[in-house]
Order: C-alpha cells, then structure tokens, then sequence
C-alpha cells in the first residue's frame, strides 16, 4: 500500500457557549483542520487537528504549510506502522507537533483498516465498555456555572471541569468551586482549572479557601515547579495539563509530586503513536488520565475515545466528547455521550465517514 494524496480542509467550528478562561482566553468559533490520506488501494484515513487560541505553540493556519513540507516524505510511502513513518518525519520536520498529531492519526487509521481491525485493537486492545465523561463548564458568574452543572448532572454527567480567574477574581473563584460543588452533591468529581493563569499566591488562596472540600486543581500555574508550589501549599490533588506534554515533562512533574492526573491530549504529544507511550508510562506511574485533545470535532473525539477504550479501567479518569461541544458536526453518526459515558465507534480502523458537504472546498490538494 503506498499513499497517493493528501486533502486537508478547514472548517471553523462554534462553540455551543462561549469559553472563558483565566488570563483572557476564549473560546468561540475556532479553525479546525481535517485531512485525508488516500491510497492507491482505495482506502482513506482521516485526522483532524484544531489548535485553540493562547494554548500551545501551535497555530491553525500553520498546519497546511507543515503538511507541505512532509509531503515529499509521505507521497509513495507505505502508511502501515505509523511509528516508523513519524521518525521519519520527525527527523525531516523538527517540532510542528500539533499538525504532525493529524497525520499520525490518519496513517492509524488505515493501518487499523489495513488490518480489518477497529483502532483499538492495535491500541492494546478492548479494555472497557465505555467510558466515564467530564463536562467543561465556562468561566462565568458563579450562580450560572451552577446551572449549567446542574443540567449536566440531569443529563448523567458525574465529573465536572470549572474553568476559573477569567474575571480576575479569587473570591468569586472561590464561590464557583463551592457551589458547583456543593450542587452535584457528594461523590462527583470537581475540579478548578485555571489553564496556567493564575499566579502562585492567588491558586494557594483559592485551594486553601476550599481545601475543606472535595475538589483538585488543574494547572494553576505556567511552570510545573510552580504548580508543585500550590500542591504541597493547599493539600490538594493536581490535574498537569499544558505542562504536561511529552515524557520528560511528565517524569518531571511526577517525580515533583504535583501530576496526580494528567490531560492527554493528541495534539499536544504530536499524535497517537507518542500519546500511547505516554499513556503508558502513565500507567507505570500510577497517574490517573484524561484522554482527549485541545479541541476538534468527530474525527477527534473518535481517535481520543479508541485510545480511551483501550486504556486499563483503574488509569481512565474520564475523557471527553469534544464533537459534543461544537457545531458543524463531521460525521452525524459518530458516538455521542450517553448517560455521562461514550463508547468508540464500531467498525474497522478510526469508525468515521465525514460528510465531504460538510467539509466543503479544500485547501489543499497534493498527490
């Protein structure tokens, strides 16, 4: 099998309410990137990235430029055993991880189809059913955050993520953490997080505010140092998140005592192939693991939930259906959460047919 062309689009997706997040960071309408990988037996593999804006070092409008310049390596090249292939391109294009994660996940997929299998299979196989979910709640009065948990809750939904400090606000942070808490009731996992934008001393004033409560922290802080600041200052148990990005960091972050869960995400690793090593060092660690991505639609949240599915129960914190948070949807018959849980799609490789009206006219076409 050899690949004969590459298709990317992109395609802005809307947030169903807009995110707001500490230091000024918002999430409204964000460019998602979706590529297709044919070849000339007729098979296709899809990926998809979409970077948010003030997150990581990457940038929507960065990846079709990135693709270009792997392109030389990846026309005529045999797609099955992608780890190999992202050496190679590793070495030809250093760092461009975010849109090196898209191809990654494409050249999976076809493996996985190549194979008759669906992607989990060669993930470490069907660990679970399904999996638990988290619900994201923006950053907004504290009485509304409520709301929106309590409907969640209603709908299943028993772990729940508050973005924090977009008002600059400790106490009214504060005030967000106990009310969500206290509105979904005993058992239910709460955490606070701030995406690196509080400082040292206003996340310790929070966490001690509420270290009478069951709830932990995300990411506080920009540096891991910084974050184990506020780990061993409030008591509280720590999400990593942006700082949390390949094996080094997360050997660091353990090792200083402040990764007691961690945030998976694809892009941010550079795609399945480094994001499963990481899962796996995980597992030796004992760190508990959010598996998802930045931001995205289907072709996503189908990659993030085979990786999820096949993950040993006792390390899945939750993970997240991302299509669920945003509109276009890709593929209308891609999983969607039911009663705070989500299973992977069945079928061979990926699982996802992505509606080519939906996508529309592509930027790029190489072959």
């Amino acid at each position: 099998m050899k690949i004969t062309g590459i298709t990317l689009w992109e395609i802005p997706l809307t947030s169903h309410a807009t995110y707001y997040m500490a230091a000024g960071k918002t999430c409204d309408t964000v460019l998602t990137v979706v590529c297709r990988l044919t070849t000339d037996t007729g098979l296709q593999g899809w990926g998809e990235v979409c970077p948010i804006p003030h997150y990581l070092p990457a940038f929507a409008k960065g990846v079709a430029p990135a693709v270009q310049e792997m392109a030389p390596l990846l026309l005529g090249a045999n797609p099955v055993g992608p780890e190999a292939l992202m050496d190679r391109l590793n070495d030809w294009l250093i760092g461009h991880d975010y849109a090196k994660s898209m191809i990654d996940t494409a050249l999976w997929d076809l493996t996985a189809q190549a194979a008759g299998l669906p992607l989990y299979a060669l993930l470490g196989g069907r660990a679970v059913k399904d999996m638990p979910l988290y619900h994201s709640i923006t950053c907004v009065e504290p009485d509304e955050m409520v709301r929106m948990a309590r409907d969640a809750f209603d709908q299943g939904m028993r772990q729940f993520q508050c973005k924090l400090g977009a008002d600059d606000d400790w106490q009214a942070d504060v005030e967000r953490l106990t009310k969500v808490r206290d509105a979904v009731g005993p058992g239910p996992l709460v955490y606070g997080d701030w995406n690196c934008g509080a400082d040292k001393l206003t996340a310790t004033r929070v966490g001690r505010a509420v270290a009478h409560l069951d709830v932990m922290l995300e990411q506080p802080c920009r540096t891991i140092e910084d974050c184990a600041h506020v780990r061993q200052a409030t008591g509280l148990a720590m999400k990593q998140d942006e700082t949390a990005h390949d094996t080094a960091s997360l050997l660091k972050a353990w090792q200083m005592g402040c990764m007691d869960a961690m945030a998976l995400k694809l892009s941010k690793f550079g795609g399945l192939s480094k994001a499963r090593q990481a899962r796996d060092l995980c597992l030796h660690l004992g760190t508990k693991l959010c598996v998802e991505d930045t931001w995205g639609s289907d072709i996503t949240t189908c990659a993030v939930l085979h990786l999820a599915a096949s993950t040993p129960a006792r390390a899945v914190m939750n993970t997240c259906d991302l299509s669920g948070y945003v509109g276009p949807r890709l593929d209308v018959g891609a999983p969607v959460r039911s009663n705070g849980r989500i299973a992977p799609p069945d079928g061979v490789g990926l699982g996802v047919s992505p509606d080519l009206d939906v996508l529309g006219t592509p930027v790029l076409e190489l072959a």
